[in-house]
């Protein structure tokens, strides 16, 4: 039965395609049908079906992998970081062991210690012999939380961040006492971020090594407490003279109040602004419950005070720096600590700093003069007492033994000892009368003139005309000669202005020159160190005599105290008589702008100087007003009950050295190049040719 075919004639009017049927091939043989090509499909998957928590476990996890790997890598990299910094540690073995420069302790002349230069360090101290108060200080000011932090105080340093991001600059550190104490001990003070890095890994370090309690020994061991003090131990001693163990609470406060700027606050420096920082200090205590509110009231209304020698002075700065330079010239460069005996005399340095200062706070603006020195030695050389200038904390340089200023009529010493040693005599006469050399006519500080008149007077009343006659009469090589030979350095031109003071000399040497007239002749060399020892004990230089022997004769130096009696009692220094024997000379330079005062006693000489920097005129300061009294105000406080001393006659020997015999033969017959005078002198002798030097460029003396 054949079966009815569909036709599609139905699909057609539906728009359906109409595929034609063919018939199977003949019979013969069958090949082999050919695979269709096809492209390859994709497998089939099923869409996933929505599922919140699928996908944030997907997130999560993809993120947790994420992180580990950084947090991994991170790790790495800081291991690598730290490696790095901890292998360019600094070398943390000699931790005992102390880089410090030569210290030198500075006694006066009865062993107390009064100065300190280079580096002071103290014992060190076991965490049993710092008191339990000078550990709270520290604590309360440099660290409340040092108990409990493991070297680094992470909340410290956010806070210290933020203050200083606030602040826009710098205003906190937030460094624990163990980080301080890495710092200190092993890195340089620069800010920055490897140095910070390093500081922590050493605070790690010593926190590991070390317990607390030797953590802050070692601390207040070695922390800088200013004025080249290091310790706690050297600074006890250095600012209140004591041991450690006598240390008060308010003492305490005061040296932890320094370690924030120890330099700033050092009391040495300014004793209020420490004792304004001590009172923060004291606060800090409270607040930390170390102290009750009545205990801090109370410290607070009794702040501590220094305690040592040197407190007590304002200026001995200017003898100390000066003994520095001679301990060097002596011993020259040492890695050694010093201890140096001085010639100082406390009590002198005293009254010396007081009689300055009476006067420049008294008269200094009335006068228009603003510094001030003196200078006190003993007739051998020994200094008892310098003041070279009114304040050294605001100016340091030594007008007294580096300041070269014209001497004046003090001069007139040299001039009449030169005349005394060529043979004239304090009753010699000699006219008080114009003089004419070349076109030079000096006038006397009067402007009058009193005919003639005994040498004795002259001196006593600085007449100028006749110490030019003097040394036109002797000789002015003569003088310049007198004047190295007593002691002064310089060149000494002789032209005519030679015997009015026109060369300038420095106050210690003008006062050693009057100290050869004090000790009867001989030679005289300041000093101020007797002798120098290492802290061990060790001598290293002792004192013993100038060597220079005797200069002038014995006749002459009576002379001399003869006519510098008479300045005392009836010429221009009677305003310096202390009411007891003494010696001196008043000296003024042209214009007022420098006036001097030397003189002495039979135990003591001292000079004293008035003046301005700048070499202004002052409004007629004379030797014989505020210097003269400055001397007698010094040496009336020098002596104070003690019985006046006498003079006593020399013998009229020969001096035992007066150089080579050329010199000599000169010393005796005079010089090619003497003045000659142009007044008469009282006596017979010869008088010798004249080759005049004059000032050149227009100078007046």
């Amino acid at each position: 039965m054949t079966s009815k075919k569909s036709t599609g004639s139905s699909d057609k009017g539906r728009g359906k395609p109409n595929y034609d049927q063919r018939k199977p091939p003949a019979a013969g043989p069958r090949r082999k049908k050919a695979a269709p090509k096809t492209k390859p499909q994709k497998p089939k998957t099923r869409a996933p079906k929505s599922n919140d928590g699928a996908s944030g476990g997907g997130i999560f996890t993809a993120l947790l992998n994420w992180g580990g790997t950084v947090v991994l890598w991170g790790i790495l990299f800081l291991g690598i970081v730290m490696g790095y910094f901890a292998y360019t540690l600094p070398d943390i073995s000699g931790i005992n062991e102390i880089e410090k420069r030569p210290s030198m302790v500075l006694e006066a002349s009865n062993g107390v210690r009064y100065a300190t230069y280079g580096d002071l360090y103290g014992r060190m101290l076991k965490p049993n012999e710092i008191p339990d108060h000078m550990k709270e200080a520290i604590l309360a000011t440099e660290d409340a939380h040092f108990y409990q932090h493991f070297g680094i105080n992470p909340f410290s340093l956010v806070r210290a961040a933020w203050r200083n991001y606030e602040a826009g600059r710098v205003v906190e550190g937030g460094s624990t006492i163990t980080q301080q104490l890495a710092k200190n001990l092993f890195l340089t003070p620069e800010r920055s971020i490897t140095r910070k890095i390093r500081e922590v890994l050493l605070a790690f370090w010593l926190e590991a090594k070390f317990t607390k309690e030797e953590i802050l020994a070692l601390y207040l061991n070695r922390i800088y407490f200013g004025s080249g003090t290091y310790g706690i131990d050297a600074a006890t001693r250095k600012y209140f003279a004591k041991n450690i163990k006598d240390l008060t609470l308010s003492e305490a406060a005061m040296l932890a109040g320094l370690v924030k700027a120890p330099t700033y606050y050092a009391p040495t420096v300014n004793l209020k602004r420490a004792q304004q920082r001590s009172t923060v200090v004291m606060r800090r205590m409270q607040a930390e419950g170390y102290l009750t509110e009545a205990e801090a009231n109370k410290l607070v209304k009794n702040p501590a005070i220094l305690r040592h020698a040197g407190s007590n002075f304002r200026n001995v700065r200017y003898f100390s720096d000066w003994v520095v330079g001679e301990v060097r010239s002596f011993i020259g460069r040492t890695e050694q600590d010093l201890v140096i005996r001085t010639t100082l005399d406390l009590a002198l340095q005293k009254a010396a700093e007081s009689s300055v200062e009476t006067t420049l706070g008294a008269e200094g603006k009335k006068y228009s003069v603003s510094q001030a020195a003196l200078v006190a030695m003993t007739p051998n050389g020994e200094v008892r007492a310098m003041v070279g200038g009114r304040s050294y904390s605001k100016s340091p340089f030594n007008r007294a033994t580096s300041a070269q200023r014209q001497p004046g009529s003090v001069f007139k010493t040299i001039v009449y000892t030169a005349g005394f040693e060529a043979g004239r005599r304090p009753n010699d006469i000699y006219q008080d009368a114009p003089v004419n050399i070349g076109g030079w006519k000096p006038n006397n500080y009067t402007r009058r003139y009193k005919g003639p008149m005994p040498l004795r007077d002259a001196y006593a009343q600085s007449i100028n005309t006749v110490a030019v006659r003097l040394t036109e009469d002797i000789g002015r090589r003569r003088v310049a000669d007198m004047a190295q030979t007593l002691g002064l350095t310089g060149r000494f031109p002789t032209h005519p202005s030679i015997s009015l003071g026109t060369n300038e000399v420095t106050l210690l040497e003008m006062t050693s020159a009057f100290g050869v007239i004090a000790n009867g002749g001989r030679g005289v060399l300041p000093y101020g160190v007797q002798e120098i020892r290492t802290t061990g004990g060790k001598l290293l230089y002792k004192r013993q005599t100038s060597g220079r022997g005797q200069l002038i004769s014995g006749r002459t130096v009576n002379d001399m105290r003869d006519v510098m009696r008479a300045v005392m009692t009836s010429g221009t220094g009677r305003g310096a008589n202390p009411g007891f024997p003494s010696a001196g000379k008043t000296g003024t330079t042209q214009d007022y702008r420098d006036a001097w005062f030397i003189g002495f006693t039979p135990d003591l000489v001292a000079g004293v100087w008035f003046g301005n920097d700048d070499g202004s005129a002052t409004k007629k300061v004379t030797g014989s007003n505020l210097p003269a009294h400055t001397w007698k105000g010094f040496m009336l406080a020098a002596h104070g009950e003690k019985p006046a001393p006498q003079f006593v006659a020399v013998a009229e020997r020969t001096p035992e050295d007066q150089g080579s015999i050329w010199q000599r033969i000169l010393n005796t017959f005079g010089s090619d190049d003497s003045g000659s005078g142009n007044g008469a002198s009282g006596t017979s002798r010869p008088k010798p040719k004249v080759e005049y030097e004059f000032p050149t460029g227009g100078e007046r003396p």
